[in-house]
């Protein structure tokens, strides 16, 4: 196994079976079986091994094209990214939820791998055919990321193998953005005349106000 991945199945293994804050670097590099100058050329620190883990989760749903779907609704094209998405975070699942409870008075770690989760469902909309640039990508990309993690915190719950609930949330997150983003479309189109007449009034201000030239700008020339 990559170093790498070593270390973050190493992580993965000590966060199953005892509280994230009582692990320590030297600690994964052990499990890992690395020394800690190979693990601090790997990664920063422990929240940066969590990271990479997304990565792994990243590669894992991309791996399969999605092809067979490519004539879906997009509703039905990111649902199926989505799932898959947890399918490959179900090995990690009993980590994951003591990981997420430890989190969730860190507000700064929070923000942090809010960052790592903008770039992965960056992808994942992507695997679903869903554009995340133009005026509203950003909206839409922070969106689905805020969406994820409600799903998530009920498939950390959710011990039927069926995953009836995790499904219906899903399903559920999936409609309520998709009925935001018509908003927010909406919202964009009634405020374009606005846009445009204000760029229209910066661009006669601009045109209005004179650059001085080299003698102007010399200060002797006020004399």
């Amino acid at each position: 196994m990559p170093p790498r991945e070593a270390a973050m199945e190493a992580l993965m293994r000590l966060a199953a079976e005892q509280p994230w804050n009582d692990i320590e670097v030297g600690d994964i590099a052990r499990e890992a079986g690395l020394s800690l100058a190979e693990l601090r050329d790997l990664f920063p620190s422990k929240g940066a091994v969590l990271g990479g883990l997304a990565r792994i989760i990243d590669r894992k749903v991309l791996e399969d094209d999605g092809s067979d779907l490519a004539e879906e609704p997009t509703r039905e094209r990111l649902f199926d990214v989505l799932m898959r998405r947890l399918d490959a975070m179900t090995p990690y699942k009993p980590a994951l939820r003591r990981i997420a409870y430890a989190l969730r008075g860190d507000p700064l770690s929070m923000l942090a791998l809010n960052g790592v989760a903008l770039n992965s469902h960056r992808y994942m909309l992507a695997a679903a055919g869903i554009d995340t640039e133009g005026p509203l990508g950003r909206l839409k990309l922070q969106g689905v990321v805020i969406a994820f993690a409600r799903v998530t915190e009920t498939w950390l719950d959710d011990d039927d193998p069926a995953l009836a609930r995790t499904m219906a949330r899903l399903d559920k997150e999936i409609r309520s953005g998709e009925r935001f983003m018509e908003r927010a479309e909406d919202a964009r189109r009634l405020a374009a005349p606005f846009r445009a007449l204000g760029r229209s009034l910066l661009d006669r201000r601009s045109n209005r106000t004179r650059v001085p030239d080299a003698e102007d700008a010399e200060p002797a020339a006020q004399i």
